[in-house]
């Protein structure tokens, strides 16, 4: 198949809601005209058999309680009967395929694992830029622990703050705990109410401009992503990569993705979050140690492989 021969298919305007869904299902099969389609973000037309879609989790099935209840019974519909129609189902771990093939009674050789990739950009950072980064973000203080990811519910937010309260009196007066991410869109996910109410030396950045982040990273005591279901979970190699060293909740796609290179927590036990955060902040040695390891784990994701790998599977599926 070759690259000459790709196009992007998209509506003239922006669209959003059910006028979108109503255009992917009514007038993008129309404008396929026999060719393969593949549909990259967890949605598709079901009157296209000729497809490839990626699907990244099954978050609408499994916890349709963190969703908003429109959208979350839109994909508990779609999803199952999307997968078993198209060609084939690319995803981007293990821990979903498995749940795909749990809940939607899709063929196993259709679904093809296909890892994500880290951006060349997040390595480690001088002082100078990391010193920046922090000015211009107005944090409190050059020794943090950073948290950072959409504000939804399964991110976890409420317990690592709950065990950031267990802790922080213990720990020097400049060590705060920063927490960035915008708040998840109504539209899709539930609200946050454990951040109504933050405990001492909490600082929220909200969203982090895309030039600020490799600093963000690169310049964290460590990195706490706790969250409790992830299809893959890019922060964590993101941090990784930058040289900061990991706490990770040990559920879903996240240990598979960080393997041995990372501090790995119940994230539904508070006193585990606690324990592991104070480990990492007190243990300058274990830094050092899952700072090496972090660094080579991260190395073994890239996008070129990524897409690689994708562009396989199209060819393959462009052949049947």
């Amino acid at each position: 198949m070759p690259a000459d021969e790709i196009q992007q298919i998209a509506p003239q305007h922006p669209l959003s809601g059910s006028r979108a869904h109503l255009w992917e299902q009514a007038v993008l099969p129309l404008r396929t005209r026999g060719h393969l389609l593949w549909s990259p973000s967890n949605t598709g037309p079901l009157g296209v058999s000729r497809q490839v879609v990626t699907i990244h989790d099954v978050v609408p099935i499994d916890h349709p309680e963190w969703l908003n209840p429109r959208f979350a019974a839109w994909y508990r519909f779609l999803t199952p009967k999307l997968a078993r129609r198209v060609s084939r189902v690319i995803t981007d771990s293990e821990f979903t395929k498995s749940r795909l093939l749990e809940t939607t009674g899709v063929a196993d050789d259709k679904v093809i694992v296909v890892p994500l990739g880290v951006d060349a950009r997040f390595v480690p950072q001088d002082k100078a830029q990391m010193d920046s980064s922090i000015q211009k973000l107005g944090l409190p203080t050059s020794r943090y622990v950073l948290s950072l990811g959409s504000l939804e519910p399964r991110k976890n937010l409420g317990r690592l703050l709950r065990a950031w309260e267990v802790i922080h009196r213990g720990l020097p007066e400049d060590v705060w705990l920063v927490v960035s991410g915008a708040k998840g869109k109504s539209l899709v996910f539930q609200d946050v109410p454990e951040l109504e109410t933050l405990p001492p030396r909490v600082f929220l950045t909200g969203h982090v401009p895309d030039e600020l982040l490799p600093s963000l990273y690169a310049g964290a005591m460590t990195f706490a992503y706790l969250s409790v279901y992830e299809g893959f979970g890019l922060p964590p190699l993101e941090a990784m990569a930058s040289g900061t060293p990991t706490l990770v909740g040990n559920r879903a796609s996240l240990p598979e993705v960080v393997g041995d290179a990372a501090v790995q927590v119940d994230p539904f036990d508070i006193e585990a979050i606690a324990d592991g955060l104070h480990r990492l902040i007190k243990d300058s040695s274990l830094r050092t140690l899952l700072r090496e390891k972090g660094l080579e784990r991260a190395a073994q994701f890239n996008w070129d492989k990524t897409a690689e790998q994708t562009w396989r599977v199209l060819a393959e599926a462009a052949k049947d």
